[in-house]
């Protein structure tokens, strides 16, 4: 059903298709950028505390730095599809889409 939608909506519009994977672009550097440094700073706590660390959020702040990571690389995923849909467009002269 998304896949669906996602070609009907985003891929069959190139000006859509660039612009959501301009989102997708920043919405990745960002999520992995952000997702570094908070990694980072969860093991030196979990490292630093043990265990009090994880019951004092740390437990909570790493599952939410997953939720991060996959939120990441679902970005990267659109970014990608749209990345393919306007690179077969420029370089395949029999699409005229």
């Amino acid at each position: 059903m998304i896949k669906r939608w996602f070609h009907r909506i985003v891929l069959s519009r190139l000006w859509l298709s660039f612009v959501v994977m301009s989102l997708a672009f920043f919405a990745f550097g960002v999520g992995s950028l952000n997702l570094f440094f908070l990694l980072r700073a969860n093991g030196a706590l979990l490292l630093d505390h043990g265990w009090q660390g994880l019951m004092d959020g740390g437990a909570a702040q790493l599952a939410e730095l997953l939720v991060s990571g996959f939120v990441a690389m679902a970005a990267y995923v659109v970014f990608k599809a749209c990345e393919y849909r306007l690179v077969h467009w420029l370089g395949d002269p029999r699409d005229s889409h």
